[in-house]
């Protein structure tokens, strides 16, 4: 996951950057997502690459403005597609996680068929590529608000949110 979510990633920036760079212009769109945000459980390999990916971008941003490079992100939440149909089975799974991971599973299945249009997302995608004042992040959705939330609300109440809405104990 790591090697398509990040490392592919870098492979492609670090290909195109010599072009921009030397025409003084040029914007990268990376997708992230909630997830890069706001970790879900039983995802932390997924969410380790969106926040993996939320660094990076936010990082080279800063480096690439003086050569008229924006680097952006586009951060969808639930989005209505085949995520979970194509996700990669647990390899191995842990038995003491089976009840809550199914449970998980369930939680994941509504929110994916209740998520936004993927129309949403490439909306988002051609305004962070086109906008005459593109801003990092263009968050997606009506959960998209929860990227505000993560930053104003204090730790123990976000965390506590979190695992509320997963039937997490506390």
């Amino acid at each position: 996951m790591f090697d398509i979510n990040v490392f592919g990633v870098i492979r492609v920036t670090n290909a195109v950057l010599p072009v921009m760079r030397a025409q003084q212009s040029g914007r990268i769109v990376n997708l992230s997502s909630i997830v890069g945000l706001m970790p879900q459980p039983y995802m932390a390999i997924y969410s380790s690459t969106k926040f993996a990916i939320e660094g990076y971008s936010e990082s080279l941003d800063h480096e690439l403005r003086e050569y008229g490079v924006r680097v952006l992100l586009v951060e969808p939440a639930w989005t209505s597609t085949a995520f979970e149909a194509n996700a990669l089975p647990v390899d191995r799974p842990i038995p003491a996680y089976e009840a809550r991971r199914a449970g998980f599973a369930q939680y994941m299945a509504g929110a994916v068929s209740e998520g936004d249009a993927p129309a949403a997302v490439a909306r988002q995608v051609v305004a962070a590529a086109t906008d005459r004042r593109p801003r990092l992040r263009y968050p997606v959705g009506r959960t998209a608000g929860v990227a505000v939330m993560r930053r104003l609300a204090p730790a123990g109440v976000f965390d506590r949110q979190l695992r509320r809405a997963n039937n997490l104990p506390a």
